[in-house]
C-alpha cells in the first residue's frame, strides 16, 4: 500500500515538472522566417542590354561627323536629313521640307551664340537663307517648331545614358537596311511627358547612329559619314526682328519673315 502511495507521489511530481514546459512550448510563437523579397529579378539579358545602349550613345556622344539620313515620315515622302556633328561640340540638324506645310527647309543648330532656325531656300522660301535665335544652345525647342529628327543625336543620348531614366531596354532584330546592334527602348513611366520616343535605336560601335524608328518616322544612314568641322556655320545671317518658320501651311494673308534682315 505504502509502495503504491510513493509510486502515485513520484508520477504526480513528474507532471508538475514536465506540464509547465509542454504547454510552455504549445503556446510559444513560432520563430519568424526572413522576409522574402516580393519583386521580381531583372533578367540577366535585360540589364546587359541596357548598359550595352549606355555605352553605345555614350560613344555616339563623342563622334563628331557629317552625315546624310534617309528620312521617312510617318506622312510624306522619304527625304534626306544632314546632321553635322562639330569638334567643339556645336552642332546642325537641316531638314528638308518641314516648315509651312511642307514647302520650307529649315536647319536647326546650337552654336556657342545660342540655339537657331533657319529657313533654307526651298519652294517656299525664295528668298536667301536666314536665321532667328530661339534661345540658349542647351534650351529646349518650342514645341511648334520642333521637327524632332534632332533628338536622336542630341538630348536624347544623354536619356540613353543616364541610368536612372524610366526605360526598359532589349536586343532588338536589326531595321531593314541598317548595320550595327539595334536595342528596344520602352518607357516604364506613365508620365505623358517622357524623356524620348519610344522605338528602335541602332548604333556602330564607334558610336555612329545608324538607324532610329520613332514616333517622328525612321531615319536610316545614307552612306559612310565624312569628317566633321571645327564648328558648325549657321546657313545664313541672324535677324533680331525675324519669326521662326512654323509647320503650319501659312494663310494667304501670311508673308514670310523669318530670318528676314
Amino acid at each position: 500500500m505504502h509502495a503504491h502511495r510513493r509510486a502515485a507521489r513520484r508520477l504526480a511530481g513528474a507532471l508538475a515538472l514536465t506540464l509547465p514546459a509542454l504547454l510552455a512550448a504549445c503556446t510559444a510563437d513560432p520563430p519568424s522566417r526572413a522576409p522574402t523579397s516580393t519583386a521580381d529579378p531583372v533578367p540577366a539579358e535585360v540589364d546587359a542590354a541596357r548598359d550595352e545602349l549606355a555605352a553605345l550613345a555614350a560613344a555616339a556622344q563623342d563622334r563628331h561627323l557629317t552625315a546624310t539620313y534617309a528620312f521617312e515620315p510617318g506622312d510624306g515622302a522619304t527625304r534626306t536629313v544632314t546632321v553635322t556633328s562639330a569638334n567643339d561640340g556645336t552642332w546642325r540638324v537641316d531638314v528638308p521640307g518641314w516648315g509651312q506645310g511642307g514647302t520650307v527647309d529649315v536647319s536647326l543648330a546650337a552654336t556657342g551664340d545660342g540655339l537657331f532656325q533657319c529657313a533654307l531656300p526651298s519652294a517656299g522660301w525664295a528668298q536667301p537663307a536666314g536665321c532667328v535665335r530661339l534661345g540658349d544652345a542647351d534650351d529646349a525647342v518650342p514645341r511648334r517648331l520642333d521637327p524632332r529628327v534632332q533628338h536622336p543625336f542630341t538630348d536624347w543620348l544623354e536619356v540613353l545614358t543616364d541610368r536612372r531614366a524610366p526605360l526598359a531596354v532589349s536586343a532588338a532584330a536589326p531595321l531593314p537596311g541598317a548595320s550595327g546592334e539595334c536595342y528596344s527602348v520602352e518607357s516604364t513611366s506613365a508620365s505623358l511627358n517622357a524623356p524620348l520616343d519610344v522605338g528602335i535605336y541602332c548604333y556602330l560601335p564607334d558610336g555612329t547612329p545608324t538607324a532610329v524608328r520613332a514616333a517622328f518616322g525612321t531615319l536610316k544612314l545614307a552612306g559612310e559619314p565624312g569628317p566633321a568641322p571645327a564648328t558648325v556655320p549657321l546657313a545664313g545671317p541672324v535677324s533680331e526682328g525675324g519669326e521662326p518658320v512654323s509647320r503650319d501651311a501659312p494663310s494667304p494673308t501670311d508673308s514670310p519673315t523669318a530670318g528676314t534682315p
